[in-house]
């Protein structure tokens, strides 16, 4: 099933303009808080359990997935020329096993945030760029995704190399991210999505998301 033109035609049929508030950063998954306010569920092959836990002592979004794809979603318009920065912390506890995920039968990630530009009505305009943790692709590695390379870029954050157990910090210049995919300016994004998925190399694993949000610097 070609699940990410699915989930772009899903974002375009219909998204919420929000007002971006005048302030240094927007938060978006506010996991440590307890909260999944304005998060929804989007399923592609079974589900996979999302649930806010605790984890050393703090509260995290907890992923576990087997042979699943499902993933979640929230709709929030946000001015990348203001809050070009997407910061988010995330964990794994397993890898998966190295496949070739610019192939339809290894695209699966431990765990994946993507923003989604969309096109309205006009669905295959949406472009979204997906940072990945990798299992078979150095970090820094861009190439197009395997169902949906004209939509979808995928950027290798971190690779099979990195530690399990272990959080890492990230943050990326989104507004720069789109100008040297596209060659052009995406001033806005209209919705962010994380999903931990194993469906096509039918793996187990358990992965962990800290908050999410973006920034002026």
């Amino acid at each position: 099933m070609n699940r990410m033109l699915l989930l772009l035609v899903f974002f375009a049929s219909g998204v919420n303009s929000v007002l971006a508030l005048a302030a240094e950063t927007i938060p978006i998954g506010l996991f440590s808080a307890g909260s999944m306010e304005g998060w929804e569920s989007k399923s592609f092959d079974s589900e996979t359990t999302y649930s806010i836990e605790t984890l050393e002592n703090n509260l995290v979004l907890k992923a576990v997935s087997d042979g699943s794809a499902s993933g979640l979603y929230k709709k929030k318009v946000i001015n990348l020329k203001e809050y070009p920065f997407l910061n988010w912390r995330w964990r794994i506890n397993s890898k998966l096993p190295e496949s070739d995920e610019q192939q339809k039968a290894g695209d699966d990630y431990v765990v994946r945030i993507y923003v989604i530009r969309s096109g309205g009505l006009f669905f295959w305009r949406t472009k979204a760029l997906n940072f990945v943790w990798s299992s078979g692709t150095e970090k820094g590695h861009v190439w197009p995704n395997a169902f949906a390379p004209d939509n979808n870029r995928m950027i290798a954050i971190r690779s099979g190399q990195d530690s399990v157990g272990q959080w890492y910090t990230e943050k990326r210049n989104v507004y720069d991210a789109f100008k040297h995919w596209l060659g052009e300016e995406v001033e806005e994004i209209d919705a962010i999505a994380i999903m931990t998925d194993t469906d096509n190399t039918h793996g187990q694993t358990t992965a962990f998301y800290g908050d999410i949000y973006f920034s002026k610097e």
